[in-house]
């Protein structure tokens, strides 16, 4: 078993790692993100991250 503190560390690695082969890079979204429409500004602000949604996509493609 981990301990709580090395749970919180392979937290943190897989965040920083892709999780998935069709996650966009860092270098592919830099280049998509200039593209994405800007949020509204009346409603409510976005709660979900613009990359999160692409990447959802591509994993269902």
């Amino acid at each position: 078993m981990w301990t709580p503190a090395q749970r919180g560390r392979m937290a943190g690695i897989t965040r920083k790692t892709k999780r998935y082969p069709s996650d966009l890079t860092d270098e592919e979204w830099e280049r998509i993100a200039p593209l994405m429409p800007p949020a509204n500004r009346r409603g409510r602000k976005r709660t979900t991250d613009s990359r999160e949604i692409i990447n959802a996509l591509r994993y269902l493609v």
